[in-house]
């Protein structure tokens, strides 16, 4: 019989199309109008579409040159990178304001445990929701919602009522759930595992959940023993607020897979901006920089240069990172990118070990 998950209650808040929501509130005039932030010349590349250009087939990662031919009246801004991490830290004081216990992903989106949290309130699914009323009335953005029993469930659901909407998963229906779900919906199935899943007959949850360990781990390697266990309700990881370790990093996978190094620079410099706001953050800098590259058939390829100097400022990693990026050819489409720094001018603190995994108990009953 499987053991039952410890009560969790988890929030994964995404913005809705942040950085063009972010350019339509600075600018009234492009309210209602199909925004696409990023490049329109020969190679720029759409960074973030508005809901409005969307409706036209235009999507992130897409060629400028592509998304004006979808849509002819699209209008494109250039990214104010240091802007949106600006309004990104007036959200999370609203998200402290619940917990302590926030783990940022990106500029525009966070998990958050509510298990216990500072206003008492034993809904998950109705601090979701004042989260999302105080991001409103704050900042004039829209923010969506998923709330379950782990990082992986809330993070798929927070899609789900898209845009300005949440989507609460109980424990009791976590399973039937993941069943149901259509492989290409887990995330870490891009198109190329999503075709190699289809031609192995797996095309939903309970498809997934129907292969043994052993088949899986045959097929996908490491990422195999993933799918087992995530299909299952199970997952170790916790939400992990910032502290000091031996190194700190930002990392973003994408919700389709890139091969432009035009905007690969793009969403390195948004992750370089929340690098230097953690590191001001704990007050240190490092020495070693490293450029995380995940590609869509998972394999991992790590590079690093080790400075002369210790470095904090976003400007300063972005010169090292710029050369990391370029020293070799990309093998492929790339799904992640991260950026983290190493060798601080500071001591760890030491961490406690995670605890035992553990998996769904359907017959948990919380109030959520």
């Amino acid at each position: 019989m499987e053991d039952a998950l410890p009560i969790q209650k988890i929030i994964h808040v995404d913005m809705d199309a942040f950085y063009a929501s972010v350019e339509q509130l600075d600018d009234p005039g492009l309210v209602g109008k199909p925004v696409a932030v990023g490049g329109g010349g020969k190679r720029g590349v759409v960074s973030a579409a508005s809901y409005e250009a969307r409706k036209f087939g235009v999507r992130s990662a897409m060629s400028g040159v592509l998304a004006k031919k979808l849509c002819k009246e699209l209008i494109f801004v250039r990214p104010r990178f240091d802007r949106y991490a600006e309004i990104s830290s007036q959200i999370r004081k609203i998200f402290f304001e619940y917990t302590d216990l926030v783990e940022p992903l990106s500029l525009d989106e966070a998990y958050l445990d509510v298990t216990l949290n500072k206003k008492g309130n034993p809904s998950a699914t109705l601090i979701a929701r004042d989260i999302r009323n105080e991001i409103k009335e704050r900042t004039g953005l829209n923010a969506s919602a998923g709330i379950s029993v782990n990082k992986f469930v809330a993070k798929v659901a927070s899609d789900i009522n898209k845009p300005n909407g949440q989507k609460t998963i109980p424990p009791e229906e976590v399973l039937e759930f993941l069943e149901s779900l259509d492989i290409k919906k887990f995330y870490g199935v891009g198109k190329v595992m999503k075709e190699k899943m289809y031609r192995l007959g797996i095309y939903t949850g309970k498809d997934l959940k129907q292969k043994s360990l052993e088949f899986l781990e045959d097929h996908f390697g490491k990422s195999g023993g993933h799918f087992y266990k995530i299909v299952r309700g199970i997952q170790k990881s916790k939400v992990s607020p910032d502290h000091i370790r031996k190194s700190l990093a930002a990392e973003r996978t994408f919700r389709e897979n890139i091969s432009s190094e035009v905007f690969m620079l793009e969403r390195l410099e948004e992750i370089a901006i929340e690098v230097e706001r953690r590191l001001q953050k704990s007050k240190v800098a490092g020495r070693t920089i490293t450029l995380k590259i995940k590609y869509s058939d998972f394999s991992l390829q790590t590079r690093s240069k080790t400075l002369s100097i210790y470095v904090s400022s976003k400007d300063l990693i972005m010169e090292t990172v710029k050369d990391l990026l370029f020293q070799e050819g990309m093998k492929d489409s790339v799904r992640l990118l991260g950026i983290s720094i190493s060798n601080l001018n500071t001591e760890d603190k030491k961490e406690a070990p995670p605890p035992p995994e553990k998996s769904i108990d359907v017959q948990l009953k919380l109030d959520f």
